[in-house]
């Protein structure tokens, strides 16, 4: 099996932001079963909601606040699955909440 990274990415104007508290909640059952789920198959090493406004971009030049207003986009948080191929890992990244909302951004992890 190989690992991918599953990078979910959210539309500054997403959805998301105006639900209610209602809502919210089914959502986040959605992504606990989908996980679940996928742990209950053991094709899950991990993945997180990523903290709001807490992003920074380093350069040489020092770190930088992100993301910025004119961002059109942000990762709102990663998933790690295992997948014996590529197009397995698209298969399971399709079943994901996250397709109703945002994009997938998948990267296969390449062991050195």
């Amino acid at each position: 099996m190989s690992q991918f990274l599953l990078l979910l990415h959210d539309p500054v104007d997403s959805p998301l932001l105006s639900m209610s508290p209602a809502e919210m909640q089914e959502v986040i059952e959605r992504y606990s079963a989908w996980s679940a789920k996928l742990a209950a198959e053991g094709r899950i090493a991990g993945g997180n909601k990523l903290k709001d406004g807490t992003a920074r971009h380093l350069t040489k030049l020092g770190a930088i606040d992100g993301p910025y207003p004119e961002t059109k986009e942000i990762i709102g948080g990663y998933f790690l699955i295992e997948a014996a191929n590529y197009d397995e890992a698209v298969e399971i990244a399709l079943s994901c909440p996250h397709i109703d909302f945002g994009r997938i951004e998948i990267r296969e992890i390449e062991v050195i």
